[in-house]
């Protein structure tokens, strides 16, 4: 709706300051001609919006002007009440923080909406935690924090198992720090290029007094996008042709969980005792032949060869092992 948009625009130059037609056409999602008849309508409504033609300008508020609008639609209420402490901010020291800033949002919104508060707590609850996943050890996390926050430049140092455990020291520029899945990330400058690394694994960093200053265009979400991507595109791919029992075929997307990338259906694929071919994609014929021999009957391995006779000789010794133990 456009009354939405026009709150939408207005809030933009409110929080960020001068944004320029474009910039503003992107976050909103739609033309620069519409934004040019947005502020067009703003201004007769007597929002003081300026423009600024010269190079680099844009549209911006007179300097004092703020606006105290809290109309939530009831989506928008819904929404902030939805919100929980995620367990990365605790782990930055910024759930109380949070906390508050939170509970002022809750007394701004009109008396009308606060009575969704505790309906909508008591239905819908977000929980960023993985099952069964350990805590990491993540002491240096908040130091890199405060050096990412005053560009200031690290020092660090990390373990390398594949050079026989040595340790390698940096004095690097940290851009960034993302938690993907509760597990956080050091994005930072090397040498030239953009890197990312598991704060986990760091086994020494120090802030230092040197400071660094950070590209303009930089933007730490669409590096993390590509890092992401590239990291996607390059996992190892081992691909396995099996046969799966029909009574085992509804069962196998449960079982493969994150381990499989994908299944590719074989035309044609069904025998005539009812088993389904198909192609499961593992990272290792290690981690294939684990998930394959969890399977038990339900599938059964027909390529590559390797991975057929090893899960042939691991099912022999359990048969051998268990046959005497039965025996005895």
């Amino acid at each position: 709706m456009r009354a939405d948009r026009l709150l939408s625009l207005l809030l933009l130059l409110q929080s960020r300051g001068r944004m320029t037609a474009q910039e503003l056409a992107d976050t909103l999602e739609v033309s620069p001609r519409t934004i040019y008849r947005d502020v067009e309508a703003l201004t007769l409504a007597g929002v003081p919006i300026y423009a600024e033609y010269r190079r680099g300008g844009g549209y911006a508020l007179l300097e004092n002007y703020r606006t105290t609008l809290t109309g939530m639609t009831d989506e928008e209420v819904r929404a902030l009440f939805m919100l929980n402490i995620p367990a990365p901010l605790d782990a930055l020291g910024l759930s109380e923080p949070l906390r508050r800033a939170l509970l002022k949002l809750s007394a701004a919104v009109p008396s009308a909406h606060r009575q969704s508060e505790e309906r909508v707590r008591q239905r819908i609850y977000l929980d960023s935690n993985w099952w069964f996943q350990g805590d990491e050890n993540i002491p240096h996390l908040q130091l890199i924090q405060q050096a990412v926050w005053e560009d200031h430049q690290i020092f660090l140092g990390y373990i390398l198992p594949m050079a026989g455990g040595v340790e390698i020291d940096q004095i690097v520029d940290p851009y960034g720090i993302v938690a993907k899945a509760g597990v956080w990330y050091l994005v930072y400058h090397y040498k030239g290029s953009l890197r990312a690394k598991r704060i986990a694994q760091l086994t020494r960093v120090e802030v230092l007094p040197t400071t660094f200053s950070r590209p303009a265009d930089f933007e730490l979400e669409a590096f993390w996008r590509r890092w992401c991507a590239s990291i996607e595109h390059s996992r190892p791919r081992y691909p396995v042709l099996v046969r799966v029992s029909p009574y085992f075929l509804n069962e196998l997307p449960r079982h493969l969980e994150d381990h499989i990338e994908t299944a590719h259906l074989h035309p044609t694929a069904t025998d005539s005792d009812g088993w389904i071919r198909l192609t499961l994609i593992f990272e290792s014929l290690e981690q294939a032949r684990q998930r394959i021999l969890s399977f038990g009957r339900g599938v059964e391995v027909l390529e590559p060869e390797p991975l057929r006779l090893t899960v042939i000789d691991f099912a022999t010794q359990i048969v051998s092992l268990y046959g005497t133990l039965a025996q005895a």
